[in-house]
């Protein structure tokens, strides 16, 4: 018989995977409790960091209908759950995890997909939201300088020809 405290953790780690647009899991062991702060407070604006019981870990991946990410429950794990930018977040604990030996990237979530560490990376070295938007809005303007361009060129060629058959017959 599951004992009530346990099944709340499964439930409230259920809904915080079902919350969140992704989730990325880490293996901590040797961090200081300083660390572990930081690394709380550099996530804080997009993710809560949360240290989860493998085994009620489990339970919750199968309940939320994720699959694949189970074999990375193993060792001290903790679990950050993103509600902000994914890449963000997975830029964050890299370049943490680039500092802090200690910190191992082991696997994530994103929109209920599970990634490798090696996907995870992927993640990390993708362009923000924001430096890919701005790409977009000037490809789009770009492409719209062109057509205006291109609506303006035929009339613009007419005159200039007009104009030298003007010179050439005064001449």
């Amino acid at each position: 018989m599951a004992r009530p405290d346990k099944v709340a953790a499964v439930a409230e780690l259920v809904e915080q995977f079902n919350a969140s647009d992704a989730a990325v899991l880490t293996e901590y062991r040797g961090l200081t409790v300083a660390q572990l702060k930081e690394l709380r407070n550099a996530l804080r604006a997009n993710a809560t960091y949360a240290v989860v019981k493998n085994t009620l870990a489990k339970i919750a991946v199968r309940e939320a209908g994720i699959e694949g990410i189970a074999d990375a429950l193993e060792g001290p794990t903790a679990i950050a759950f993103v509600t902000g930018d994914p890449v963000a977040v997975a830029k964050q604990l890299r370049d943490f995890a680039k500092a802090h030996r200690n910190l191992v990237l082991k696997a994530g979530v994103l929109e209920g997909k599970a990634l490798g560490k090696d996907e995870v990376v992927k993640l990390a070295d993708m362009d923000s939201r924001e430096v890919t938007l701005a790409k977009v809005a000037g490809v789009l303007k770009a492409s719209m300088y062109k057509a205006a361009y291109m609506f303006t060129a035929s009339p613009v060629k007419a005159v200039r020809t007009i104009d030298a058959l003007r010179e050439k017959q005064a001449a």
